[in-house]
């Protein structure tokens, strides 16, 4: 990635992760980058935002790194008006698991992206996908997300859109992973819950979600990366 860019780098596993660390080290030193992440893990958060009720607090870690008692979506709005100035990408990740097909709507790490594409800053979403037992390899993930960020921040995107990209778990093959520009899977996640009473506990298997062959699920489960161009608005209705 050219070196006069300048980029904010967010997740919603926390500001501490070791997936943020592996995109940082993706980054390399010689690109600009500011890290605004939350303080605490808050996967699955969606696009939650803080309110005028809730004051949120800034913990500057120094360097241009700054803890925030927020959301992934407070920390983009919060970087955008505050801490960094303008950004030419926000990057969310390196999210430890995947965020294929539907999850897009619950995710906190690709949220935070498209925060930022409502400001007008492009982005890009990058998750890990994580087998069954299978231990990431954080460097070798690095490794891989260095590669198809700087693919992707070298092209055109369109305006409204981002980027959603999705590694195979680390164990899946010697060598860099084919590269798959492919569709947002809509199958839904199987609904299974254990019900016990008045409780009820989701037990459904992530690795048996239903995928359709040549879409996000299926590529990262074959072993690829997957790269899906998301549109802000999926559709929106023209009235006369």
């Amino acid at each position: 990635m050219s070196s006069d860019r300048k980029l904010l780098l967010t997740n919603d596993d926390g500001f501490d992760a070791p997936g943020i660390a592996a995109l940082r080290q993706a980054i390399g030193d010689r690109v600009m980058a500011v890290r605004i992440a939350p303080v605490s893990h808050l996967s699955g958060c969606s696009h939650r935002v803080s309110g005028p009720e809730h004051v949120i607090e800034v913990v500057d870690r120094g360097g241009g790194e700054f803890a925030i008692d927020g959301t992934p979506a407070d920390c983009v709005r919060l970087g955008l008006h505050h801490l960094t100035g303008p950004v030419d990408w926000v990057i969310s990740g390196i999210n430890e698991g995947g965020n294929l097909g539907t999850d897009v709507h619950y995710s906190g790490t690709v949220a935070a992206v498209r925060e930022g594409v409502i400001h007008g800053v492009p982005g890009i979403a990058v998750s890990q996908y994580k087998g069954a037992g299978i231990p990431i390899d954080w460097s070798l993930a690095a490794e891989w997300a260095a590669e198809v960020i700087g693919m992707l921040t070298t092209q055109p995107i369109p305006p409204e859109t981002f980027w959603n990209v999705n590694l195979p778990h680390t164990s899946a093959r010697p060598g860099y992973p084919e590269v798959v520009y492919c569709q947002v899977d809509p199958s839904p996640l199987l609904l299974d819950y254990r019900i016990d009473g008045a409780s009820a506990q989701y037990r459904g298997s992530y690795h048996a979600r239903p995928r359709r062959p040549g879409w996000d699920v299926d590529v990262c489960f074959s072993g690829k990366i997957s790269v899906s161009l998301v549109h802000l608005m999926s559709s929106v209705e023209q009235f006369d």
